[in-house]
């Protein structure tokens, strides 16, 4: 059936097809991880819209990062759930750049926006005076709205790259969504460009956000420390807490991905759904344990239902 499809610009993905025993198993536990984190993420969101008290900068920074785990684990898991009814999955080239470009800039504007809202939690408590000023509502619609362009500018060069590949030999990718590194890999051009971009926008975006968000934190530790006030250091980052155990939960989980020895193929699906998956499962749950108003704010919304 491969060899009817050689000629054309179909791409064959492999998925976990080379599992065939495990095939049940898989859909049945890729299924309920979906349904957990398209849950979790739609309660934030629902929290969020529906109590008044939640209107501030920093909920409404959370909603739109639960928003983009939304979008970018639904462009790749229920393709990958299709998957396990069909023995072989072909997308036409159009389709599979069109996941890849919207993964990864989805991907790029949770890297930003987490830098944001570190800047909001500096300006939050490193200049309290001026903050409902500066933090005012346009300036935050403007900023969630930059990270979302942000994150297509920076894919889109890296998708005109992997749209003017010729593929000479196997379209088949040993893997279960349109990865750009499995694309690469069945290419017979050059990959010089691609690597290329990958390598200055990944460094510049990954690494810059990193600083940034590390000279945020160590501003809020340095006026959280001057605080004489008793208890009120722990709660002026308390308000931080949970932004930072995202913060450490994503690098933590694109480190897993990205920076590892070279593996085979196998231990890169795995840990490309570690990427995919962990980070937008375990926000709500962050959010939700350890963020006092949101649990003040679902006890509320059981006690009226």
């Amino acid at each position: 059936m491969e060899t009817e499809h050689l000629n054309s610009t179909d791409i064959l993905i492999v998925g976990f097809s080379d599992l065939p025993l495990l095939q049940a198993q898989l859909f049945g536990v890729f299924l309920v991880l979906y349904l957990l984190t398209l849950s979790g993420n739609l309660l934030i969101v629902a929290t969020v819209s529906n109590n008044s008290q939640l209107h501030t900068p920093m909920y409404f920074f959370v909603a739109i990062l639960s928003l983009i785990d939304i979008t970018y684990t639904s462009v790749v898991l229920p393709a990958m759930l299709a998957h396990f009814f069909l023995k072989d999955f072909y997308v036409s080239l159009t389709t599979c750049l069109l996941q890849m470009t919207l993964f990864v800039s989805m991907a790029v504007a949770e890297i930003v926006l987490l830098t944001v809202m570190a800047y909001d939690r500096y300006v939050a408590i490193c200049n309290p005076l001026h903050y409902s000023s500066i933090m005012n509502l346009a300036v935050c619609i403007w900023l969630a709205a930059g990270t979302w362009l942000i994150g297509l500018l920076l894919t889109l060069p890296c998708t005109l790259a992997v749209s003017g590949f010729s593929y000479c030999g196997s379209h088949t990718i040993n893997h279960f969504f349109c990865d750009v590194t499995a694309l690469m890999k069945i290419t017979c051009s050059s990959t010089h460009v691609i690597e290329l971009l990958i390598y200055t926008f990944g460094t510049s975006v990954t690494l810059g956000s990193f600083i940034l968000i590390t000279i945020s934190y160590v501003n809020i530790i340095s006026s959280i420390v001057k605080i004489k006030e008793k208890g009120g250091s722990w709660k002026a980052f308390s308000t931080c807490a949970s932004h930072l155990t995202v913060v450490v939960v994503f690098y933590a989980s694109v480190c897993a991905t990205y920076i590892r020895p070279k593996s085979s193929m196998g231990d890169s699906k795995i840990s490309s759904l570690t990427y995919i998956i962990i980070s937008p499962l375990c926000n709500p749950l962050i959010y939700s344990l350890k963020n006092t108003d949101f649990k003040n704010a679902l006890r509320k919304k059981n006690n009226k239902s």
